[in-house]
Formats: C-alpha cells, structure tokens, sequence
C-alpha cells in the first residue's frame, strides 16, 4: 500500500494495515447496532496496543465524538468511493494528534489549577471564594464583576464585594484596567 499524506510514512506497513482495522469493521457494519462504538473501541485498543504504555492520556473515542460530522463524511466519502484508504489514514491520524493535543491541553489546565491551589493552600477562603476561584480557573467566559459574582455565589452585593476585596487585599485577584460600573476582576499572574 502507498500513501501520499506525508503522515503514513512514519508507520509501518503492519501499523497501517492495524489502523484500517475500524474502517474495515465499520464498512463491514457485521451488527444492527453498535458498529461505529464498536468500531472505535477497536482504534482505541489498537492505538493502546501500539503505544506499548500501560497507561493512555488520550481518547481517540472521544476526538471522533467531537467530530462526530467529519467522521461520517470521511467514512462516506471512503465507503462510495474508489475504496483508496489514503484520505482516510491521513484523516485517521490527523485525529489521533488532535486527541493528543487535546489531552495535553487538559493535562495543562489541570496542572495549572493544581499549581493555582498549592500556591494559595494556605489561605483561608469562604466557600463563595473557592468557587468563584474554581470557575475563573476553568475558563470562565467574560469579565468577572461583582455583579456576576453575587449572581454565581448566590450572595448579596456588599457580601461579594467583601469577597473580592478580600482576594484583591490578597493578590489572588486583581483589578482589570477598566473602571467605575465597568469594574471587573482577573486572577492574578497565574503561577507557571
């Protein structure tokens, strides 16, 4: 078998002949229901077979999720057309890096909200503080006002402006350049 996508030839013959396996399995479609969990079930224990590590800090399984329309269509375009696997290895092993850097994405978040909380350990915080903190860790969308604050810590206004004005007194937040009713707040520099 050739390939042209400039990805295939880091592999082996054997290995891509393993990575065939759930398209073949998939085309196939050998019960009423399931082929495609199944299916990916299959790449997933193939991968983990083919890393040679007991352990696996990504998800093939849960990349094709994500992109759950792109998979049907390659596997369509595949099945109806000339039968060459090539676009689908590519795609294929397109996916397993995007899953990688997927895992290794969350791998950075974990152990910058780990980092986060052994830094500050040592302070007391209410519980309103600890999960305000917990969802500017996680991505929090917007600015961070007291107003929000309140709404998310379920407290009254003067309760979440003690709050903030605590953390600020601290440094665990800061003032963002933007004043009077537009007042909103970040974490501080984010230990590296």
């Amino acid at each position: 078998m050739t390939c042209s996508c400039g990805e295939c030839g880091r592999y082996s013959p054997h290995e891509l002949r393993r990575l065939q396996v759930p398209l073949t399995f998939v085309t196939l479609h050998p019960f009423d229901d399931g082929n495609g969990r199944i299916a990916r079930a299959i790449g997933d224990l193939l991968l983990a077979r083919a890393d040679g590590s007991p352990q696996r800090f990504y998800s093939l399984s849960a990349q094709i999720q994500r992109q759950r329309k792109a998979y049907y269509d390659m596997l369509e375009r595949t099945q109806k057309g000339t039968l060459d696997v090539t676009e689908w290895l590519a795609w294929f092993l397109d996916s397993v890096h995007r899953a990688v850097d997927q895992a290794q994405h969350t791998l950075d978040a974990v152990l910058l909200k780990a980092r986060f909380w052994q830094r500050w350990a040592a302070t007391p915080l209410n519980e309103r503080q600890v999960k305000l903190l917990n969802r500017l860790l996680d991505g929090f969308e917007g600015k961070l006002t007291s107003s929000k604050w309140a709404a998310i810590a379920k407290c009254s206004p003067d309760t979440a402006l003690r709050d903030i004005s605590d953390l600020l007194g601290r440094g665990v937040l800061r003032k963002n350049a933007a004043g009077g009713r537009s007042t909103s707040y970040a974490l501080n520099d984010l230990p590296e």
